[in-house]
């Protein structure tokens, strides 16, 4: 009877412990040394973003056919009202120069396009342009959840997981998905964080609108009582035995 008591003491140990190489992030962090990773990101627009265009130039009065007037201390829904809605036919409409095809272009392209459209009519006009609906959605096991607005339009993985206040005790750390729409279907690719092979996929860098999914582990699953609780069964079935031993001495 003891030996069987062990036996379900180490079988508890077994069942209620997490083991190092689950929990700990970029195991093989060596492997990164002298890796190039861009240090540039430049994401392609799609349609529903929004987009901040400013223009200016030292003809101010000349440029007014070609601009639309933007307060910048308004609040970031003020302005996406006032933004350019990219449109399901991938175009926007902009004062002056009508329909501009916009989706699939680089703001670094885009901006290329106006500068050269507008040059014809303002001198030394400069143009920027801004996503500012950029954002990523993190969900499952992380301590803070939710949508995130990315300003700058740059964002990895790891950064949105910090940006949701990290894994959960529960959070499975080697199979995090990310569902991303590319073309009008989904695409859905799994990311293991204690490793550090993804630094070099496409999917290091999230794309607007992504979505992160961690799924709870199997510790985080027994909690949430979809499977019986092993190491709580043990326990029961420990002080119970440990109960008829001493009271059949």
């Amino acid at each position: 009877m003891r030996n069987f008591i062990i036996v379900l003491l180490l079988a508890f140990c077994f069942f209620s412990c997490a083991t190092k190489k689950e929990i700990i992030y970029f195991q093989d962090a060596d492997n990164l040394n002298a890796t190039e990773t861009a240090q540039y990101f430049d994401p392609k627009i799609e349609p529903n973003d929004i987009l901040y265009i400013s223009v200016s130039a030292l003809d101010e009065e000349v440029l007014k056919p070609y601009r639309r007037s933007i307060d910048m201390q308004n609040t970031v829904s003020d302005n996406q009202l006032q933004g350019y809605l990219v449109g399901s036919d991938g175009t926007i409409q902009y004062p002056g120069l009508g329909a501009i095809s916009v989706v699939g272009n680089t703001r670094t392209e885009v901006i290329t396009a106006l500068t050269t459209e507008l040059s014809k009519f303002v001198k030394d006009i400069v143009v920027d342009v801004r996503i500012i609906n950029f954002k990523v959605t993190v969900l499952g096991e992380v301590n803070n959840p939710g949508v995130y607005v990315i300003k700058d339009e740059r964002v990895t993985i790891p950064q949105a997981i910090g940006l949701a206040g990290d894994f959960t005790a529960d959070g499975k750390r080697e199979t995090v998905t990310i569902i991303r729409e590319e073309n009008g279907s989904q695409k859905v690719t799994k990311v293991d964080f204690t490793k550090t092979e993804f630094f070099s996929s496409p999917y290091y860098f999230l794309k607007q609108n992504d979505i992160v999914y961690v799924e709870p582990s199997l510790k985080g699953v027994k909690k949430s009582g979809f499977i019986p609780d092993i190491p709580a069964v043990l326990s029961v079935v420990t002080i119970v035995l440990s109960a008829v031993i001493l009271i059949t001495r």
